[in-house]
């Protein structure tokens, strides 16, 4: 009897301090600011094939004239990916459709990219895709940027 107390005591002690450390790693990558609910696919199947599969939810950071992009559901330091401002190139937005509405949040917007030849979708707020275009737009003179 003592010893399953000890072992659940054991456990309850790792959930909470692995707990801890989760809550910790998502308030330092957002104590830089800059930062967005963001969920992520990549090498994003073409145009007619759409589907639920493939999404991560995360967390994006703007770091000067990068995003970079962390797992939520990860105890990772670094970022995912990272994605360049003059790399990156819009090809269009949708709403999410079929089973996308159950794979992300309720009021996503997807924003279909290139980004050094590689297919990807970004599903964020209106309010974060505004904010991110914006950030793509206010690139430096001479920056080949292409907004959709």
């Amino acid at each position: 009897m003592v010893l399953a107390l000890t072992v659940c005591g054991i456990v309850v002690a790792l959930v909470v301090v692995a707990l801890f450390v989760f809550g910790l790693r998502r308030r330092l990558i957002q104590r830089s600011g800059g930062t967005f609910d963001c969920s992520l696919r990549w090498d994003a199947p073409e145009k007619g094939d759409v589907g639920g599969k493939g999404w991560a939810y995360g967390v994006a950071r703007y770091n000067g004239d990068r995003v970079e992009w962390f797992r939520v559901f990860s105890y990772a330091p670094r970022p995912r990916r990272v994605l360049e401002r003059s790399a990156i190139e819009v090809a269009g937005r949708r709403v999410p459709e079929g089973e996308e509405e159950l794979a992300l949040l309720s009021d996503a917007v997807i924003l279909a990219c290139l980004h050094r030849g590689t297919r990807l979708e970004l599903a964020m707020s209106e309010d974060a895709l505004t904010g991110f275009l914006a950030w793509l737009e206010a690139a430096p003179p001479g920056q080949r940027v292409n907004v959709a």
